[in-house]
């Protein structure tokens, strides 16, 4: 029992930190000139953790956090990109006005001490 206790501990810190990376993720993106056009969009595909615009870009950005840059730019898999490229069809679908925009999908990382770096054009979608 102690240890289902302790598992749910540590998920709810590393939940609570997801929150705060993606927080500091907005602040950043906003302070670069982009636009939040959604946060933590959701739909039977799966999640988008940011939906931001600059421009003629429309940017689907995928926070991780961890305990540095590297290990959190390789923590996306090919399996969480085909969910995530899903997702934002689904999310164009309910705005066909963004349809026109170049879509774009990045990765923003967030490692202790580190201001977020964000990793533009971080893959391509193949379907």
């Amino acid at each position: 029992m102690m240890g289902a206790a302790r598992r749910h501990s540590e998920r709810r810190r590393a939940q609570r930190r997801g929150r705060i990376a993606e927080a500091l993720c907005r602040w950043r993106l906003r302070l670069c000139g982009w636009r939040i056009l959604a946060r933590d969009w959701r739909c039977p595909s799966g999640e988008i953790d940011i939906i931001a615009r600059r421009g003629g870009v429309l940017a689907v950005i995928e926070v991780k956090s961890r305990r540095d840059v590297a290990t959190a730019a390789a923590a996306l898999l090919p399996r969480q990109r085909r969910r995530i490229a899903r997702s934002a069809a689904a999310f164009l679908a309910t705005r066909p006005d963004l349809v026109v925009l170049a879509l774009r999908f990045d990765v923003m990382t967030v490692a202790p001490l580190r201001l977020p770096q964000h990793l533009r054009d971080a893959w391509r979608c193949d379907e």
